[in-house]
């Protein structure tokens, strides 16, 4: 059995001699007859002993006699090499520690008997651990004194080689002066402390700082010199340890200046060495980084060798390490060159069908370095494309990161390639692999999509396989490459409206504008760049200010280190795209920001302040803060469409009578009417009010109307007015109950644009143009104003009513009859940009907006010559419309404001307490108002004007 030990031990005292008794024979020199003679009694007789159990052999461990020791340990050592029970088994039985106590004994007998146990027993790993824990590694190191034999030498080497699988074992021998020893073993006689010593040192230097200390000891010759070794065994871990050490550029140079090339390429034309060829080719591919040692290895054909062993050989692993070594290789363009003359693209293209996943990522990064040079590229066109994208759709993540890689080199800057990848079916599998596990699958897959949608047919096909619900995964990626990648796809896929518009549904604008605040400097570059794009359109631009891009950009922009051309332009696009919230922070529009259907004029916020949806400022209650101009030409289902031959009389152009005219004269007639969240027609509001606020304003207006029965207003007009307000929401209410949210109709302003398109749009001279416009403004909204009478324009009170009749602080530019500076400068910047006129809109203090228009000088026409540079001229809206003013300077001086703040302040509480149900204040604020009316007029404000 494996568990028995047989163990004869003659036990003998060390008093034990021969003695004569006195009175013997042989004292008295006469020959008798010798007899046997007792033993003395102080003497232990010898004992032999005979153990079949091993555990009686371990307790022999601890006896004081050299000899006992030696042969227990000889035993033991024996009964240990049958197998790994064995050693367990001694493990158990507790007989790691005493002999550990024997690696230093004073015999040498024990103590090689002793080592040579340790180098089988620490192949087990539980013997490992406890050694480890029992700190023997330095008892271990000191057997490899030269004075020690080689036994010793062989068995200590084994026990370290054991035992240096492990990092922490390893930690211990290098840090207890391990490696030196070790090195100097492998000059050696005995083959087996050469091929210990060499595999220890080869687990070790999996360490970086033991490759340092390794440069340090000079240990490359001894290790060249193991490859004349006539044990195979010993080269290839020679070999396995300089592929090692020559990831380092010192072991590299080390082995150069000491022949080491010369050795390794002798090893690969060797077809004896055939079994060693796959590491030598290896540490090739190590060396050939150096340039240096390329331009030897190019001297001594070396490349062509190279070349060979891919084309030719049928080992799996030869044809990877080949193919690294020429991947490493070609990063130098002379290589590259030579490489692409022996036409070897085609080998690595018949790699790439090879069934080793190794060599098929081998192949794969041997063709992106080879796409620096353009031939190479082109015939990656029509071979190795096709194969690349099979690859794409391996079960191997380290294959597909490779081919990933590839078809990125492949595809940049090459439209051609890009188109090849594209029609090869590349779409699905790339976007597949926006899904891998590896990052640097995901980067790569990113890239080459990114390059296929620079031509737009690519696009389009890109588009239509769901990308942006692909690319969301990236950008919530924690990898800065993956996020800067992503987000650079985002950027060239995005350029569509129905592209943003899935990326808005697929959730994809918030990472992305949470890649904004990333300290990593292209992450923010890319990230600006995909704001910018997918702020194409307003309703983009809104969704993303509403996430807060605006701020963030802002934020980047006022750093000098963080901010870069991109997120200045992400920012102005912004803003140019969402021209409320611009007009709102910056009060002025150019000329070539035109103000499209849902534009609004909030008034001015401060900077941080977001602007609130025009849908959430529609469905608001009416409170006293400004009212909200809107601007909308698009027709309601409700509102009929302006119609030519309307027979009303208004004077002019003629206008079209529409729900908004309905309105005007219930409002004449104090009809009390409130409006749909949607702003759809009014609705004739019950008899009984739901709140204090309504129950006030419904007792006024019955008393009101009970004033006006005898004015001439007959009720069956009244009652037939009613009913044709009351019916309109019926038109409404057809239909789903949830019914997409539009902007308030504006039916009005339709007829605006109607007819200014009809009557100024032909007028071929821009001044003119400019002047009849602004007369059509003026008198839309209330006409021309003489400076003495404009305290006595109750535009506020107008506004007031129509905010309170629509139930809302927004309200549209047409239903105003009476407006001032900012409401004619709206209409007409709004009605400018439909016709094709250009002008701007200024914001000025204390409610003031005016609009400016470039004009060429008439002292300036005719004269021939450059074209001379514009000058700027303001509209006059409102004392003298179609006026044009050249004098900013007089327009802008400060007494023309002065004297307004207190005045509007009083009369706007006025108009305040007596809407909204404290008309007990309303006498104090009078008086307010009074004397505000006397500072306005006192300060002559507008006698600066012509």
């Amino acid at each position: 059995m494996s568990n028995e030990i047989c163990l004869i031990v003659q036990l003998l005292s060390k008093n034990q001699r021969s003695r004569c008794p006195a009175g013997s024979p042989c004292r008295m020199g006469k020959k008798v007859k010798k007899e046997a003679e007792p033993p003395p009694k102080d003497v232990f007789d010898p004992l032999t002993v005979e153990s079949k159990k091993v555990a009686t052999v371990v307790l022999m461990l601890n006896s004081p006699e050299e000899e006992i020791l030696a042969k227990a340990c000889e035993a033991i050592y024996r009964f240990a090499l049958k197998g790994e029970e064995n050693k367990a088994t001694l493990l158990e039985l507790g007989a790691v520690e005493p002999l550990t106590k024997l690696l230093t004994h004073e015999d040498k007998i024990v103590r090689r008997n002793a080592t040579m146990i340790f180098g089988i027993l620490a192949s087990n790993n539980d013997v490992k651990k406890l050694l480890r824990e029992l700190d023997v590694v330095n008892s271990v190191i000191a057997r490899l004194a030269p004075e020690e034999e080689v036994v010793i030498h062989e068995f200590a080497s084994l026990c370290l080689a054991n035992m240096s699988v492990e990092y922490t074992s390893k930690v211990q021998i290098f840090e207890q002066g391990g490696l030196e020893p070790l090195i100097r073993l492998l000059s050696s006689p005995d083959p087996d402390v050469k091929k210990n010593s060499i595999e220890c040192i080869y687990n070790l230097v999996q360490d970086f700082q033991c490759r340092a200390t390794l440069q340090e000891l000079n240990a490359i010759p001894p290790i060249l010199d193991l490859l004349k070794s006539e044990y195979p065994i010993i080269q290839l871990l020679a070999l396995k340890t300089l592929g090692v050490i020559t990831n380092d550029k010192v072991s590299r140079a080390m082995l150069r200046e000491n022949q080491g090339v010369d050795q390794l390429i002798k090893i690969l034309e060797t077809k004896e060495l055939n079994d060693l060829h796959i590491e030598a080719l290896s540490v090739v591919a190590n060396c050939i980084e150096d340039m240096d040692t390329m331009v030897l290895i190019q001297q001594t054909g070396g490349l062509k060798k190279l070349l060979s062993f891919a084309e030719n050989s049928t080992i799996p692993e030869i044809q990877k390490n080949a193919a690294r070594a020429i991947a490493k290789a070609a990063y130098d363009a002379e290589n590259r060159k030579l490489f692409h003359e022996l036409e070897v693209e085609k080998c690595l293209v018949s790699l790439l069908g090879s069934e080793n996943d190794g060599t098929k990522i081998a192949a794969s990064q041997a063709i992106s370095a080879m796409c620096e040079n353009s031939g190479s590229k082109e015939f990656f066109n029509n071979q190795g494309i096709p194969q690349l994208i099979q690859l794409l759709k391996s079960d191997s993540e380290e294959v597909r990161e490779a081919a990933a890689l590839a078809l990125a080199n492949l595809t940049t800057g090459n439209p051609a390639n890009a188109k090849a990848a594209a029609e090869g079916d590349g779409v699905d599998a790339l976007i597949n692999t926006l899904s891998s596990k590896r990052d640097g699958a995901i980067a790569n897959a990113a890239t080459v999509l990114t390059n296929m949608a620079m031509q737009e047919p690519l696009r389009l096909g890109i588009q239509s396989h769901d990308v942006m619900h692909a690319l969301l995964g990236p950008l919530h990626s924690a990898n800065t490459i993956v996020q800067s990648k992503a987000a650079l796809t985002v950027a060239a896929t995005a350029c569509d409206a129905e592209a943003r518009t899935e990326l808005r549904n697929a959730g994809g604008l918030e990472p992305l504008v949470e890649l904004l605040r990333s300290k990593n400097e292209e992450v923010r570059r890319n990230a600006s760049w995909a704001v910018m794009v997918c702020a194409g359109d307003e309703p983009m631009a809104v969704e993303l200010c509403r996430l807060g891009a605006l701020e963030i950009l802002e934020e980047i922009n006022v750093s000098v280190s963080r901010k870069n051309k991109f997120s200045e332009a992400a920012y102005n696009k912004l803003l140019n795209n969402y021209l409320s919230l611009k007009y709102s922070q910056t009060g002025y529009l150019s000329s070539s920001n035109i103000i499209s259907d849902g534009f609004y004029d909030y008034g001015r916020i401060n900077p941080g302040t977001k602007l609130l949806p025009l849908k959430d400022l529609c469905l608001q209650e009416p409170s006293d803060q400004r009212a909200i101009l809107l601007i909308n030409s698009r027709s309601s289902d409700v509102s009929p469409p302006p119609s030519t031959e309307d027979k009303s009389s208004d004077v002019g152009y003629g206008r079209s009578i529409s729900s908004s005219s309905s309105l005007r004269r219930a409002s004449k007639e104090k009809t009390n009417f409130h409006f749909s969240a949607g702003f759809g027609s009014p609705t004739e509001e019950k008899s009984e009010p739901t709140s204090g606020r309504n129950t006030a304003v419904s007792k006024s207006t019955t008393k009101e109307k009970g004033s006006r029965k005898g004015r001439g207003k007959k009720e069956e007009e009244k009652v037939k007015e009613e009913e044709e307000v009351a019916a309109a929401p019926k038109l409404t209410g057809e239909g789903s109950l949830e019914k997409e949210w539009f902007p308030p109709s504006d039916p009005d302003f339709c007829v605006y644009v109607y007819e200014v398109t009809k009557s100024i749009l032909p007028i071929t001279n821009i001044k003119e143009q400019i002047e009849v416009l602004a007369k059509y403004v003026a008198e839309k909204m209330g006409g021309k104003i003489p400076k003495e009478k404009l305290q006595d324009f109750s535009w506020e009170l107008h506004i007031s009513e129509l905010k309170f009749q629509l139930k809302s602080n927004v309200v549209p530019i047409g239903l105003i009859k009476k407006g001032i500076f900012y409401h004619r400068a709206l209409l007409f910047k709004a009605l400018a940009d439909k016709i094709g006129v250009g002008c701007s809109l200024v914001r000025g203090e204390y409610g003031r907006a005016w609009n400016e228009v470039k004009l060429m000088s008439e002292s300036r026409k005719g004269v021939i010559g450059a074209l001379p540079p514009l000058e700027v001229y303001i509209v006059d809206l409102m004392f003298h419309p179609g006026s044009l003013i050249n004098q900013p300077t007089d327009f802008f001086s400060p007494l023309l404001w002065q004297a307004l703040p207190k005045f509007e302040f009083a009369y706007k509480q006025t108009l305040r307490h007596s809407y909204y149900g404290e008309p007990e204040k309303k006498k104090e604020l009078d008086v307010e108002k009074r004397k505000g009316e006397k500072n306005y007029r006192s300060a002559d404000i507008f006698s600066v004007l012509p």
